[in-house]
């Protein structure tokens, strides 16, 4: 295991799991949109850095809805893999999605906290993989329910990280020109701080040393 390694574009993969509208129904411990933009950093970040992910449903067509807008744009050319089974883990496809990308570092984001989210961990855990889970782009029924959660995995093993400590990690080095931009625009679209890239430009122009901190 090597979990005091920083994460990069070529070892790991991501996992995103039921973001879909009756899951956000019953989605109490976080406010929502809050959960939404953060999945959205997930996705865009893994597309920028060309780090594999794996979208998945549950029952997408008879009660809990296509995975939310938002994501599924940013991969407009995947088809989620739909599942009954609530642990990922347990489903044929999704397992052979994540061995196909020949990657031990999953990090995984989901919803609900307590059962989509936790029970894959767990296996995949106890299976030899490095498991990192973006908090806050997950949610669950309660904020009790998420915590105790959170807790359970770290116990097992897991990583708890956050979005934008994810993006950051795979950037790294502002000097990197061939994402600085995107990096940027996922700032400007679902964080605070874009407010202040923006402000920022309006003041000192196009110029503006964006990533300067």
């Amino acid at each position: 295991m090597s979990y005091n390694t920083l994460l990069t574009p070529q070892d790991c993969v991501l996992a995103l799991i039921d973001h879909q509208p009756q899951m956000l129904f019953g989605t109490m411990s976080h406010e929502r949109t809050t959960i939404l933009h953060n999945a959205q950093i997930l996705a865009k970040s893994a597309k920028l850095f060309g780090v594999p992910t794996i979208l998945t449903t549950i029952a997408a067509e008879s009660f809990s809805g296509h995975l939310i807008p938002e994501i599924q744009s940013v991969f407009p050319d995947q088809k989620p893999i739909d599942r009954t089974s609530m642990n990922s883990w347990e489903d044929q496809a999704f397992k052979d999605a994540i061995k196909a990308t020949g990657r031990k570092r999953v990090i995984i984001a989901g919803l609900w906290t307590e059962v989509c989210v936790t029970f894959p961990t767990l296996q995949m855990l106890a299976e030899g993989y490095e498991i990192f889970v973006p908090v806050d782009a997950c949610g669950d029924t309660t904020v009790e329910a998420h915590d105790r959660a959170i807790q359970r995995m770290i116990q097992a093993g897991a990583t708890p990280t956050n979005s934008l400590q994810w993006m950051c990690e795979l950037q790294r080095d502002w000097a990197r020109g061939e994402t600085y931009d995107g990096c940027m625009e996922i700032f400007k679209a679902h964080s605070a701080y874009g407010i202040g890239i923006r402000y920022a430009k309006q003041i000192l122009g196009e110029h503006a040393n964006e990533g300067g901190h």
